[in-house]
């Protein structure tokens, strides 16, 4: 709830004009229900000429219809134009938080999650935010507003009759919240079970040509019945206890209804009730009724999208693990020397994969990393982009330490030119572009014919404006990577970083790529 309430904040003007309506329709519902009082006692007054009773029956006709109700009418359309404005701007604001927030969290946090699932967390937030705000506004808000009206209204006529409903009241709320509270911890509990089922269905459509080359497919079928058997468990409880608590709500509203049909006829039998007190009473039971009825369910709701949204919410109060330090400079890039001053590095306290390594790259130098899998090749360049953050050591560019300066700056001075090429799905020419933002279209076509992908680019129907697929999957793996080496070719950046960035080629392209590189590399620091 801090997390919306904090996004409500900025929306104060439009948080009021919804609330004044809604106060204002409930309001005017009620004041139908005193009209109604006034038409029954005019009926059944046996004192008054047939006359004056049709002129007064006339005129709370006329103030009922066209007043209460044009009224309600007007302040309705409020309630529903500010409304919309209202919640599509904070669902913008959440889902653009979430995304900020994950943007900051290091290479680890994803390795660790599922892309699928943290998508799905990013949704359900604002999903869950309108499902929360529709429930306040629709429902929690106006019973709020009657409850307080009829009680008013049972207390004027007679005080028995309002401290019935309000002991009833009472019990009712507390009833109802503490079986809510008990309830959470399975709501929780399937909605973090929904985001693992999400996940692996994630996971299995990703690998699906995996799975087809192993023959897999019964196997991934047993896999996500599995998980999603444990997610109808779970559905089929909490479904059984909502089921259950409905049963008991209508039972107690039977009760309180009985319990005040019985004192009213008995005031009545004493001359302290007219035959419009009835009518007022059973008009307004019956609206709290009609609010009433769905507290359960609303309060259901309310905290089934709380849970829905605590996966989000507990990933926006992780700390990042890498982060910038509050004095952070930015990065300032002259030759590229690159240096690593007794650097310890693990991704397990009882692993280490870099001990107490020193390393000096001078400026312009090309520099191969040579090694065994697993011996740390790509650790070193993971740390020179500070994917992760040293225990100990030092790790300078050009005399800066890169923990005391900000993370976009340092990436911003380094080219890195992947093993495994992913794309956007977007067009080439802005999976290019990326590498410049603010480039041409000649730089653009300039830097894919160095890469020696301009004429694959070009042979395409809609040439440069060719959408490549979710990853790229449209393109070939030596297309993939050409296109990837033409981004970096565009940036330009004093250091450049090719983790074998011509295995994908074959050897023909290969060749004819070596010389583009080779200018590329020519004034950069190089690590290959």
């Amino acid at each position: 709830m801090l997390v919306f309430k904090k996004h409500v904040r900025p929306y104060p003007k439009t948080a009021g004009i919804i609330f004044l309506s809604i106060i204002a329709v409930s309001v005017l519902e009620m004041a139908g229900a005193w009209y109604s009082k006034k038409l029954f006692d005019m009926f059944t007054n046996q004192n008054l000429p047939r006359e004056i009773v049709i002129t007064s029956l006339v005129a709370i006709a006329i103030a009922f219809y066209g007043y209460i109700k044009g009224l309600g009418w007007m302040f309705h359309r409020f309630w529903g134009f500010a409304n919309i404005y209202f919640e599509v701007h904070i669902m913008k604001d959440l889902e653009i938080t979430a995304l900020e927030n994950l943007l900051g969290h290091s290479y680890r946090f994803f390795t660790n999650n599922f892309t699928g699932s943290l998508v799905r967390k990013v949704r359900r937030l604002s999903r869950a935010f309108e499902d929360v705000a529709d429930n306040v506004e629709g429902n929690l808000l106006p019973l709020a507003i009657t409850i307080v009206g009829v009680l008013a209204m049972l207390f004027h006529r007679h005080f028995v009759l309002g401290i019935i409903l309000l002991v009833w009241v009472g019990g009712f709320v507390i009833l109802y919240y503490r079986i809510a509270i008990w309830k959470l911890k399975y709501d929780l509990e399937k909605a973090e079970k929904d985001s693992e089922s999400t996940g692996v269905l994630s996971d299995i459509l990703t690998n699906i040509v995996t799975i087809k080359l192993f023959a897999r497919s019964g196997y991934e079928k047993e896999r996500f019945t599995k998980t999603i058997g444990e997610l109808t468990r779970l559905r089929f409880k909490t479904w059984t206890i909502s089921t259950v608590t409905d049963a008991l709500q209508g039972l107690l509203m039977i009760i309180i209804n009985a319990a005040i049909v019985l004192v009213a006829l008995r005031l009545w039998n004493e001359g302290r009730l007219t035959i419009g007190d009835f009518a007022l009473i059973e008009e307004v039971i019956l609206a709290l009724f009609h609010r009433i009825w769905d507290f359960g369910r609303v309060v259901r709701r309310i905290y089934e999208s709380l849970a829905d949204a605590s996966g989000m919410v507990e990933i926006l109060n992780t700390p990042h693990e890498v982060e910038d330090h509050p004095d952070a400079t930015s990065m300032r890039v002259g030759e590229g020397k690159i240096e690593f001053k007794h650097v310890d590095f693990g991704f397990h306290d009882t692993k280490k994969i870099l001990d107490a390594i020193s390393l000096t790259i001078a400026p312009g130098e090309k520099v191969a990393l040579v090694g065994s899998s697993g011996a740390g090749k790509t650790t070193v360049v993971s740390l020179l982009e500070r994917f992760h953050d040293i225990p100990s050591g030092e790790i300078l560019i050009d005399g800066q330490n890169i923990a005391g300066v900000t993370q976009d700056s340092l990436r911003q001075n380094i080219s890195f030119v992947p093993q495994e090429p992913i794309l956007f799905h977007q067009t080439l020419k802005e999976n290019i572009r990326y590498g410049k933002l603010d480039a041409a279209d000649e730089e653009v076509v300039e830097a894919a014919q160095k890469a020696r992908c301009h004429d694959f680019i070009s042979s395409l129907p809609c040439g440069y404006d060719t959408f490549v697929g979710e990853r790229g999957v449209k393109l070939s793996g030596g297309e993939r990577q050409r296109v990837v080496i033409a981004r970096a070719i565009l940036a330009n950046k004093p250091i450049l970083i090719l983790d074998e960035a011509t295995s994908s080629l074959d050897s023909e392209v290969e060749s004819l790529i070596q010389e583009a590189l080779r200018e590329l590399m020519k004034s950069k620091t190089t690590i290959v």
